[in-house]
């Protein structure tokens, strides 16, 4: 017993060399041996397709925001009035904070 501690101290596993005599560690190494290449595949496939992908997707979701500032900043200068309807903001009893709820915007909510 003593032996086996010092030898896995050493770094040197109890029984692990013989793979022929043992199936399950002959399994083992063939699949670590399979894993080396599949491995090194989506290696690949990360640096070479999600990093350019992701890149893309934040290109364009960046030009999207962009133009839908340029957007906003138009409608400001603009001035469009909004129309009061009778149906909308209706309220049966005021809330605490005041007449408009309490996540209104008075640049972006009628």
């Amino acid at each position: 017993m003593a032996s086996r501690i010092a030898n896995a101290a050493k770094g040197i596993r109890f029984s692990s060399s013989a793979t022929a005599a043992n199936p399950w560690l002959a399994e083992r190494v063939a699949i670590k041996e399979h894993a080396g290449p599949a491995a090194e595949t989506w290696r690949k496939v990360s640096i070479y397709v999600c990093i350019p992908a992701v890149i893309a997707a934040s290109a364009n979701a960046y030009n999207l925001w962009a133009k839908h500032q340029a957007h906003l900043e138009h409608e400001r200068h603009e001035g469009h009035e909004s129309v009061k309807y009778p149906y909308m903001r209706l309220r049966a009893k005021a809330f605490p904070w005041g007449d408009d709820s309490l996540f209104f915007n008075p640049e972006v909510n009628m």
